[in-house]
């Protein structure tokens, strides 16, 4: 537990000169959650369940926004929500896990591996509870692409531009806004239609290859959070591609956007359950070497 509580002051000394990061949006974390729900085990439902806290009602996806809200009360917490990369397409946990004053695992990938330990850890000094909620929304936010964007823009966030005809800015539209515009375009606004048709990809469309985002190329890390980033890296990428300070984004981009935005709240979601698994059922059989 040496590393875990080194991060803790580390992170404490680090904030003060942390930038500003968003996350997925509430709705997002909300998703990424509920349908990790339907992917626990019975004991790791019960064991989550068992740590949540009392305004939750019992319902993981309620606490999955929670570390957003934190920021000021935690101003440690602002650089583990995303790991941003010189631009090349690629995550190297060596490299880029580091905050703005170097310090070393501070980035979003450390923060999945050491919330993990600590849930795994009985003898932990971290409150279990909030270890959980941390992990939840940290899990969320590696699977948002513009989370391991570009240091230069802070991820996309200095980008400024309009979408359709709102200001926004390039990190907030892969946050919210193609999320938000998709709800009142094909789900009736309503988070649930969404979560639903999410649901039915990951066992129709996406069924060949969930097993595979449950899948870690090794067995010797406590999470395959290093895999995940370097996934949202590339798709960054494409995320970027096209796009200038001052542009309007239409429909051509929102159409390439949205299949990825509910891909990655998919894959988030599935991985979550994995990490959970892993956790309280004492099981490691979901992951899986390939």
């Amino acid at each position: 537990m040496g590393l875990l509580l080194l991060l803790h002051v580390v992170l404490a000394a680090a904030a003060a000169g942390a930038p500003a990061a968003q996350a997925w949006g509430k709705e997002g974390h909300y998703m990424t959650c509920k349908i990790a729900d339907g992917f626990l085990t019975s004991g790791a439902s019960a064991a989550v369940k068992e740590l949540l806290p009392s305004w939750a009602n019992g319902e993981l996806a309620e606490v999955c926004a929670w570390a957003d809200k934190q920021r000021f009360r935690y101003r440690w917490s602002s650089p583990l929500h995303f790991a941003d990369t010189p631009g090349d397409c690629n995550f190297s946990y060596a490299r880029d896990c580091h905050d703005t004053k170097g310090n070393k695992d501070v980035c979003v990938v450390g923060a999945i591996n050491n919330y993990t330990a600590a849930l795994e850890d009985p003898s932990s000094p971290y409150d279990r509870t909030e270890s959980l909620m941390f992990l939840a929304h940290f899990v969320g936010d590696v699977h948002q692409p513009l989370h391991c964007g570009h240091v230069d823009d802070l991820g996309g966030n200095t980008i400024k531009l309009r979408w359709y005809r709102r200001k926004s800015n390039l990190h907030h539209v892969w946050d919210s806004d193609v999320i938000t515009q998709a709800m009142k375009d094909f789900y009736n606004r309503d988070q649930d239609t969404m979560i639903e048709a999410i649901q039915r990809n990951i066992t129709e469309v996406w069924s060949s290859e969930e097993k595979q985002w449950e899948a870690c190329g090794s067995q010797t890390k406590i999470t395959c959070a290093e895999k995940y980033a370097k996934e949202s890296a590339l798709l960054a990428c494409d995320a970027y591609e096209g796009v200038e300070q001052g542009d309007t984004l239409r429909d051509d981009y929102y159409f390439r956007a949205l299949p990825v935005v509910e891909k990655r709240i998919a894959q988030g979601g599935v991985r979550l359950a994995v990490i959970l698994n892993q956790i309280f059922s004492g099981k490691n059989s979901r992951l899986q070497s390939i």
